[in-house]
Order: structure tokens, then C-alpha cells, then sequence
């Protein structure tokens, strides 16, 4: 009987590595899927709300990983994190098409084994005087997480788009968005979403902005903030999620 062959890179990255069993799956949304797992391990990371985990598709240390590193990881944001029960849950949308992760985030069910590579990811909050959020179905996992942990008092500003009422996303309280619809119109450089930016009443540039979704669309309301409202750049972070024609852009 031959012996198998231990790559050599596992053991150097095995402590940025989490094994765990899917427990729980369902749809939030006709477009979002929640997906829960447990690790095998306490939960022993930093994590800031905001930020994503890598699932692990295919074996990125293996031959055909190191071959083709794009066909092997992909991302999804952490909608909640329960340390004490080692908990780990995923809100996934379900967009057209038929790439590797799509196929994995449908067909994931209860008593599925899976890796994950820890949270990594810089679009969290930062201290300032009011927050301004914007984005669409894929921002809204991101934000989810990222508004609950504000603190009540927080002045809280945005739009987050969908394409229909059906496909937003519950987010939980106390801070809401304004919700829009695009009813057909394109997600990608979407004109929907800049003209609800452009009609915002803000308080001022001194905020702090999250923008995240298709990447077209990200650079126009940014553009707009800093060319038409005066924002400094540095003030707002732009999170492409997605592109037409594009993968990971995480």
C-alpha cells in the first residue's frame, strides 16, 4: 500500500484554518441563502463585523490548486459569529450563473464538511461623526453585521438597493436604510442607486462611507461623494463585490 504524500504548505498555514459541519441551511430571500456551520475547535480568530471568511471549494494546496488558485476559494461575508457555541453563519446571494461557489452555497446541507480560512477583510466601521452606507444585495450581508454593531446613538445615512421589495434583506435594527428598487433596470452602473445617493440629505463631509456591490456602480457613488459633495477619498471605502463578466473580486 503506498503512502500518501503530506504537502509540505499545509502544516505552515494550518493555524489560518477552520474545519466545520454545516447544521443549518435556508433561504432569507428567494435570492439569499442562510448557511450556519459549527467548527470542530473554539473560535479562537479576531474578528470586526463587516469581514469575510474564505470557503474552501477545492483544495488551494494541492497541485491543481497551486495550478489554477482561482478555481478553489471563494468568499462570503460573516453575518454572525457565536463564539461560544462556535458558530459561524454565512448570508450567500444567489446571483446568475454557474460558478463554483454559487454551486456550493445551493447544494450546502446539514452534515456537510467544510473548510473555512480565517476572516480577513478591511470594509468595517470607523469612528466618525455619522455613517453613510450604500450598496446592493451583495453589500447587504456586509452591512448587516456592520450596523448592529454601532452603537444606538449613532447617526446612520444610506440606500441599499434590491431588485425587488421580495429581495431585501432583513436588517436588524435599531439602524435601517432607505430601501430602492431597480424593478428590470441593470445592477451593474446602476442608476437606480446614484440617484438615490444624489437625492440623500447628509449632514455634512466629515462622515464615514462604506460602498460595496458591483464595481462600476461602487466607483460612481464615489465619484460622486468626492467630485459633487466634496468628500476626501480617504473618507470612503469602496468594497467591489462583483463585476459582470468578473470573479473574485474580494
Amino acid at each position: 500500500m503506498g503512502t500518501r504524500t503530506r504537502n509540505p504548505l499545509a502544516g505552515a498555514f494550518a493555524k489560518y484554518r477552520l474545519e466545520g459541519t454545516v447544521t443549518d441551511t435556508g433561504s432569507v430571500t428567494s435570492t439569499m441563502r442562510r448557511i450556519r456551520l459549527v467548527v470542530d475547535e473554539p473560535i479562537g480568530f479576531t474578528y470586526v463585523p463587516g469581514q469575510h471568511v474564505r470557503v474552501q471549494i477545492n483544495d488551494p494546496l494541492s497541485v491543481s490548486g497551486l495550478l489554477r488558485p482561482s478555481e478553489t476559494l471563494r468568499t462570503y461575508t460573516i453575518w454572525e459569529l457565536t463564539p461560544q457555541e462556535r458558530a459561524i453563519e454565512l448570508r450567500v446571494h444567489l446571483y446568475d450563473g454557474d460558478g463554483i461557489g454559487l454551486r456550493w452555497a445551493r447544494a450546502a446541507a446539514a452534515g456537510d464538511r467544510v473548510t473555512l480560512w480565517w476572516p480577513e477583510g478591511d470594509l468595517f466601521t470607523r469612528p466618525a461623526p455619522f455613517h453613510l452606507f450604500v450598496g446592493e444585495e451583495t453589500a447587504g450581508a456586509a452591512f448587516g453585521p456592520m450596523l448592529r454593531a454601532l452603537e444606538p446613538s449613532a447617526r446612520v445615512y444610506g440606500v441599499l438597493e434590491s431588485e425587488s421589495p421580495e429581495h431585501d434583506l432583513p436588517m436588524p435594527g435599531p439602524h435601517q436604510l432607505q430601501r430602492i428598487h431597480r424593478h428590470g433596470a441593470p445592477a451593474a452602473s446602476s442608476a437606480t442607486l446614484l440617484a438615490a445617493v444624489a437625492a440623500l440629505q447628509l449632514p455634512g463631509t466629515d462622515g464615514a462611507a462604506y460602498v460595496a456591490g458591483e464595481a462600476r456602480t461602487c466607483q460612481m457613488i464615489r465619484d460622486h461623494l468626492v467630485r459633487e459633495r466634496g468628500w476626501n477619498r480617504r473618507s470612503i471605502k469602496v468594497k467591489p463585490f462583483w463585476a459582470p463578466g468578473k470573479r473574485g473580486l474580494h
